[in-house]
């Protein structure tokens, strides 16, 4: 069991607040703006006003930082999949994780 928590934990997370743009289809491709509490190479974790329903797909864009990337800030786009929702973010706020299926590097503004 060890071994598989581990796995799971495999990639870095970062414990990072950033403004993150979270597009859904569940109400008729509703766009939330939303904040992240982590993210790593395979999934994020983010704050919303209303609960995603688990499972749902969702796209969502943000801005990585330079601590990140260790170069300049670059815009990515992924695409994933709700996998839990948490009643217990602050001030109210719904923290919902996803895992990450495919992402791609936009283009700087």
């Amino acid at each position: 069991m060890a071994e598989a928590e581990h796995e799971k934990r495999a990639t870095r997370r970062f414990a990072l607040r950033l403004p993150v743009s979270v597009a859904y289809s569940e109400d008729g491709g509703a766009e939330k703006t939303a904040q992240t509490r982590d993210v790593s190479a395979r999934g994020i974790c983010f704050y919303v006003d209303s609960a995603i329903a688990a499972g749902s797909v969702i796209e969502f864009t943000l801005t990585l930082p330079p601590e990140i990337t260790l170069t300049e800030s670059i815009r990515v786009r992924c695409k994933g999949k709700v996998v839990r929702v948490d009643d217990e973010g602050p001030d109210g706020k719904v923290a919902v994780a996803a895992v990450i299926d495919e992402y791609e590097f936009l283009p700087e503004a």
